[in-house]
This record gives structure tokens, C-alpha cells and sequence, in this order.
């Protein structure tokens, strides 16, 4: 009672301040900006709520400061279970109801036909959602929360009933309501009204379905075409991580660091720079092209530029993602269990296949599904190297932006793509289902981990090593480009590109940033490391909840997470342009859109990740923590989040390097004052100066480097206790013989 006491009295203070304290609308040159205090509270567009409903004659508002206030009252009452139905039907009217009247009413009155043909039309309308709206929303979220843990859901775990709650509500808003406009609009005529046919025609198109591929023709249609080539992209990633993450932790590989920097180099580059590199290595002009031509008289071809090429850049992309995912869990299998087979006669290559590589069934399932989705979703790759094969993403940014925009063919190639994510992702699903893969207790474990059998570590060198060296050539490739006065024409040296791009002068006595690429690259250097934490902690949450937490809709739950990975960055952008640029809620512009995209965009890996880690834990770990009276929010703080580094590390690495080199949603999303660095880079591109935008790449490169190895030290190791069984044996002995002489 006095723990739902405190809630309620956080929860009132916080609706004052709402309705009283901050400007109910949107702040037009930002909240955060704090120029909006002087003319506050009597200007009609920084009023607060209450000033809104009795100066300004906003009186649909009314209803929302009556079921704040009944909701409220719950904090009187004695019975907790009168108290919590209160506070989750108040809450659930609520949270509609803000939704329904910013939805209804724009700028200028109702936004629909029939409530003004119902109603009456409207004296004035009101601008988009802002700081004393938004708090109000989230406090009713929180009453249907707190009347839930009232009424005994989750164990009266206020916690984990808030936080699934929230979560519920962000994902609602940040992925649902875009995704939903934006289909919603493929259905829609020019003036609103339901017109399907574009839809129905777009569906019914060959060149989606077409299988001539099959059946003897030149060309499959290119929904078949981007999942063959997902798929072979995950395998690709996942088998090439794990031979990556055996390598840096079952073997003596003398250049582990090194190897570590070469499996994360390759996600913290520009899509479009990788396939240049491609491009004048294995181009009808490139390096090893024409030496072939040159020493064999191998005849230049065009066989780049295709799934081929596509297949070869993505696996470059996307493999380190694979890596991060596997090596937390390959160091996690218990080196007693592979002991114990080899105690029992097993030898080094069954006791691989029997025990070790089984527990690693999550991180495996992981690894490939996210290769997987990525490849579905990348666009930058395809782009560059895809010449007349396209893949559902290219066709969909065309669909959007080209010489005939077809917003119902964007539609149904999206809904394709998800179809295609989620029957994946259920597979996984049903792969992993019943089986359980803890290794990690709160017992101490002991040994050490078992070698590689011979053939597999010859095998996982053979992959490792030829991988290691193309991926140095690509990048001396890409590094040699920022010191040339034209890539691939004029190979003269010159620091010229550097000097224009990132030049700093004095003048007056002050620093001056004078180069072209400082105010793209400082506000991506903002933008990225806002978002980073916030992305690993929420994906982080969300898989505590999932592998943790029992609840009705949690299959869906999880599913809907999902679905912002799947969808492609040109959808995400265009569909938060259409969302987010009108009332109720709007973000154009602004720095807050491109952190939301970021954040929900990126959230997935955080969620797998955690997912797959989580996996591995115990929940006698849970128990212990729980029975000794901690919460669920100290358990999750003090016990799983230490256990949970390399996912920490993961998801932190992960959604950082993707807020810096994200190149689909960013373009639709930047603004003049909000410009990231890779759209600045496109537009180099697009203007020929490829000198410049491979000395900005590189520069991004160096930094991203540099940042990684902060969060490494940052969040640092996990530990787990693991003890030499040989060295305890001998402590044993020395006791047992001190104890003899004793006697």
C-alpha cells in the first residue's frame, strides 16, 4: 500500500506539471532549446493545459483533466483492488482518448469528415502533441500499469508491469503508427477516400512472383530473388562469425586484437564505400580485373554486379554483427560439461558436435536470423552493386522517389519483405522451442575451455585467414582512395581532400572549424551517441521481459519488435515522414526523429542479443536474487546486466556504428540544420567528389574505432568464475599435507 502510495503521489506531481508547468503543443523551435520560458505562460501557443482549455477555448481538452483527476483519486482509496480497476479503466479511456481527439483535430479544425458533419465545425485547431501532452499520455500509460500490479498481474511487480507497459506504448507509437500510415495511404485515393486498386494490381504483379528462374527462364521475380539471396547471406554471416568467434577464443591465434578490429571494420563503414572498393577491385576496370586480363588473358566481364556482388558485399557487411552475437555465447558454454564428455572417452570432434555446439544453438539461431533481416533490409549494397537485379528494398525506394511514385507498389513489396521476416523469425521459433541452453549459474564453474578438434581448427583457419587478407585489401582499398587526387583516374598523392573536408584555423584568437564536413560530422557525433544508450537499454529491457517473464501477448510482443528491423530504411523513413510531419505528433526536422529511428530502427540487435545471452543464464540466478528480498529492478541491475557485458557491448557497438553509417531512412529524415554524415557523403558521391567522401569515411572509421574502445572499457568484461580443476587439486594436496605434518 505505501509503495503504490508513492507511485500514485510520482505519478499526480508529475500530471501538475503537465497540466501547469510546460507548454501543452509542440514547441516550434524545440522544447530543449529553453527559449520558450520568456513568453510563457500567456502566449497561445506556449500555454499550458490548463491555460489551453479556459483562455484559449481548447475544451476538448477537458475530458483528458477529468480522467487525470479520476484516475488521481485512486490515491484515496484504501481497497488496492477497487484502486487498480480505477486506475486501468481511467488509464485505458485515457491513453484513447489522446490518441482519438490528436487524430481528429489539425490545425485547422476536425481532420475528419464525419465528427464535423456530427459535431459542427470547429471555432480553432491545435498544433501537434507536445512536452504537457506527451507527459500526460505516458501517465495514463502508467495508470493502466499500476492498476495492473495493483490488481495482482506479474505478481504485483510494479517494475515489470511499467516496463512491458511502456514498452507496449513506445512500440505503438514508433513502429505500428508509422508502418500502419503509411499502408493506410496505399489504399487511400489523392483526397482521402479508400481506393484500393492500386493495391489489389500491385499484388498481382509478375515481376514480384515470377518464376522463370525456375523453370528455365533468365530472371526470377524479386521476392524469390531477395530471399535467395537472404538466406545465403545469413549462412554466409553466420558461419564465417562463428569460425571469426572459435578462432578469438578456442585457439592460439597470436593476432586476436588485430582479428577483433577486422571483424568490426566492416560495420562501421559506409555501405556505399564497401562496394566502390568492390567496384575497383573486381570491376570491368578494377585492379584485379585487369591483372587477370594482363597475366591470363581472362576476358573482363560484368559478373559483379549482380547477386553475386550484392552476396559478397553483404557478407563483408554483416558478418562482425554475426560475430558480436556468437562470441558471448561461445565463451559461455561450460568448459565442465565439455569435460565431463571427454571424461566419459568422447573425443575433442564429439565432444564439439555432441555438447559444445548444440549450446550454442541460440546464438547460431540469432546470428542467422539478424544476417538474415539485415540482408532483406539493406539497401546501400544493393544499390551500388545490383545493377538490373533488384531486391525488394531498391524497388521500394524507387517506388517512393521515382519517375512514377506509387505509393500502393511500396506497400505490398514491404508487406512481402515482412512476410518473409516473420516466417523466419518463426522458424527460429519453433527450432529453439522446449529446449534449454543455460550453462552459466551461480555456481562456480571449473576447467577450461576444450581445444578444437584438428580438422576443425584447419577448417576454421582455412575460412578465417583468406577472409582476414581480403578484408585488408578492401580497406587499403578504401584508405589509399582519401590520399588520391582522383580513385581510380589519377592516383598522384595529395592530403587535398583532408585539408577540404576537416581544416581548423585560428582566427581571432579563437578555434574556427572551417572544413565542408565539421557540421555533418558533429551533429552525427550527437545524434549517435544519444541514441546508442538508449537503444541498448531498451532492447536490453525488452529481452530481460522476454526470456524472463511470463504474460499473455508475449509471442506477439515479441513479433512486433521485429518488425522496424525487418521493414527496410527507406520504409521506415518514408513512413515516419508521413506519420510524423502533421499532427498529432511532429518531428520533421528535427533531431528527435532521427534518435527515434535510430533507436527503434536499431533496438532488434540489442533484443537478440539479450536474447541469446539471456538464454544462457540460469534463473536460479533470479530466484536467489528475489529471495532475498530484492526487486525485480535491483535483480535485473545487480545480478543479469553484469552477466550481460558482451550483450551490453554489443547492442551499445552496434546502434552507435548503425546511427553513423545508416544511409536509407537518414536521407529522408535529415534537415538543413540536422545533416548526417552519410547523407553528406551521398551527396559528395552524387557530385563526383569521391575523394572527399572517402577522406570523410575514413575519418568516421578512426572515430568509430576510437569510440568502440571506449564502451569496451566502459562496460567492460564479463567474469566468470572459472577454476583450474588441476590447480585446486593441488591446493587440496598442499592442505592435506600441512594437515599430515600437523598431526
Amino acid at each position: 500500500m505505501l509503495s503504490g502510495n508513492k507511485r500514485l503521489n510520482a505519478l499526480l506531481g508529475l500530471g501538475i506539471g503537465a497540466f501547469l508547468i510546460v507548454p501543452w503543443y509542440r514547441v516550434e523551435r524545440g522544447f530543449f532549446s529553453f527559449e520558450w520560458p520568456s513568453n510563457f505562460p500567456f502566449s497561445s501557443d506556449l500555454a499550458p493545459g490548463l491555460l489551453q482549455i479556459f483562455a484559449e477555448g481548447r475544451v476538448w481538452l477537458v475530458l483528458a483533466l477529468a480522467l487525470f483527476l479520476i484516475g488521481g483519486s485512486a490515491r484515496f482509496m484504501a481497497d488496492a483492488n477497487k484502486r487498480g480497476r480505477l486506475l486501468v479503466v481511467t488509464g485505458t479511456i485515457g491513453i484513447l482518448y489522446m490518441a482519438l481527439q490528436g487524430l481528429a483535430i489539425s490545425f485547422t479544425g476536425w481532420a475528419w469528415t464525419f465528427p464535423e458533419t456530427a459535431f459542427g465545425a470547429l471555432p480553432l485547431g491545435q498544433p501537434a502533441m507536445g512536452a504537457g501532452a506527451i507527459l500526460t499520455s505516458l501517465i495514463f500509460v502508467l495508470f493502466i500499469a499500476f492498476g495492473l500490479a495493483e490488481r495482482g498481474f506479474m505478481k504485483g511487480d510494479a517494475f515489470v508491469v511499467g516496463s512491458i507497459s511502456i514498452l507496449i506504448f513506445l512500440v505503438t507509437v514508433f513502429i505500428f503508427y508509422p508502418i500502419g500510415s503509411m499502408f493506410a495511404g496505399s489504399v487511400q485515393d489523392f483526397d482521402g477516400s479508400f481506393k484500393p486498386d492500386g493495391f489489389i494490381r500491385n499484388m498481382q504483379d509478375p515481376a514480384i512472383w515470377s518464376l522463370d528462374c525456375v523453370i528455365g527462364g533468365n530472371r526470377c521475380g524479386v521476392a524469390w530473388r531477395t530471399l535467395f539471396l537472404a538466406v545465403m547471406t545469413g549462412l554466409g554471416s553466420t558461419i564465417l562469425g562463428l569460425a571469426f568467434a572459435l578462432v578469438a577464443t578456442r585457439t592460439r591465434f597470436p593476432f586476436k586484437k588485430g582479428l577483433r578490429l577486422l571483424t568490426v571494420l566492416p560495420i562501421i563503414t559506409p555501405p556505399f564505400v564497401i562496394g566502390l572498393a568492390l567496384t575497383l577491385l573486381f570491376g570491368r576496370s578494377g585492379v584485379v580485373t585487369e591483372a587477370l586480363d594482363t597475366l591470363f588473358g581472362i576476358e573482363p566481364s560484368r559478373w559483379l554486379y549482380g547477386l553475386t556482388g550484392i552476396w559478397i558485399a553483404q557478407v563483408l557487411s554483416f558478418t562482425p554483427i554475426s560475430f558480436l552475437v556468437l562470441i558471448g555465447v561461445v565463451e559461455g558454454v561450460s568448459p565442465s560439461m565439455e569435460e565431463a564428455s571427454q571424461t566419459l572417452r568422447a573425443d575433442r570432434w564429439r565432444t564439439f558436435w555432441r555438447v559444445s555446439l548444440p549450446l550454442m544453438k541460440p546464438g547460431l539461431a540469432n546470428a542467422f536470423l539478424i544476417g538474415f533481416i539485415e540482408s532483406m533490409a539493406d539497401f546501400g549494397n544493393p544499390l551500388v552493386l545490383g545493377g538490373s537485379h533488384g531486391v525488394l528494398s531498391t524497388e521500394i525506394f524507387f517506388a517512393v522517389v521515382g519517375s512514377q511514385v506509387d505509393p500502393s507498389r511500396a506497400a505490398v513489396l514491404a508487406i512481402i519483405l515482412l512476410s518473409f521476416t516473420l516466417t523466419a523469425f518463426l522458424a527460429q521459433r519453433l527450432w529453439l522451442s522446449g529446449k534449454n541452453f543455460a550453462t552459466v549459474t551461480g555456481k562456480g564453474d571449473s576447467g577450461a575451455h576444450a581445444g578444437l578438434p584438428k580438422s576443425l581448427s584447419v577448417t576454421v583457419y582455412g575460412i578465417v585467414l583468406p577472409w582476414m587478407g581480403f578484408t585488408i585489401v578492401v580497406y587499403g582499398m578504401i584508405l589509399f582512395g582519401g590520399f588520391v587526387k582522383t580513385w581510380g583516374l589519377d592516383n598522384s598523392l595529395t592530403l587535398e581532400h583532408y585539408a577540404r573536408a576537416f581544416s581548423v584555423t585560428f582566427q581571432d584568437g579563437a578555434l574556427v572549424w572551417t572544413g565542408v564536413a565539421w557540421n555533418s560530422f558533429w551533429t552525427t557525433m550527437e545524434i549517435a551517441l544519444i541514441s546508442a544508450p538508449l537503444t541498448a537499454a531498451v532492447g536490453l529491457l525488452t529481452a530481460y521481459i522476454i526470456v524472463r517473464q511470463k504474460f499473455a501477448g508475449k509471442n506477439a510482443f515479441e513479433f512486433a519488435l521485429m518488425m522496424s528491423f525487418a521493414i527496410p530504411g527507406t520504409v521506415i523513413g518514408i513512413s515516419y515522414i508521413m506519420a510524423f510531419n502533421l499532427p498529432p505528433i511532429e518531428m520533421t526536422g528535427s533531431a528527435l526523429i532521427l534518435v527515434a529511428c535510430f533507436v527503434f530502427r536499431n533496438m532488434p540487435v540489442g533484443v537478440r542479443g539479450g536474447i541469446a545471452a539471456m538464454s544462457q543464464l540460469d534463473k536460479s540466478l533470479d530466484e536467489a536474487s528475489l529471495t532475498l528480498r530484492a526487486n525485480s529492478a535491483r535483480t535485473l541491475r545487480k545480478v543479469i546486466l553484469p552477466l550481460l557485458r558482451p550483450a551490453i557491448t554489443a547492442a551499445l557497438v552496434y546502434s552507435f556504428v548503425r546511427a553513423i553509417t545508416s544511409i536509407s531512412a537518414v536521407i529522408f529524415l535529415v534537415s538543413a540544420e540536422y545533416n548526417m554524415a552519410t547523407s553528406y557523403i551521398v551527396g559528395l558521391v552524387e557530385n563526383g567528389e569521391y575523394g572527399i567522401a572517402i577522406a570523410y569515411s575514413s575519418m568516421l572509421i578512426f572515430v568509430m574505432i576510437t569510440v568502440i574502445a571506449g564502451f569496451q572499457l566502459l562496460v567492460g568484461e564479463r567474469r566468470l568464475r572459472r577454476e583450474n580443476r588441476v590447480s585446486g587439486m593441488a591446493k587440496s594436496n598442499k592442505i592435506r599435507i600441512a594437515q599430515e605434518k600437523t598431526a
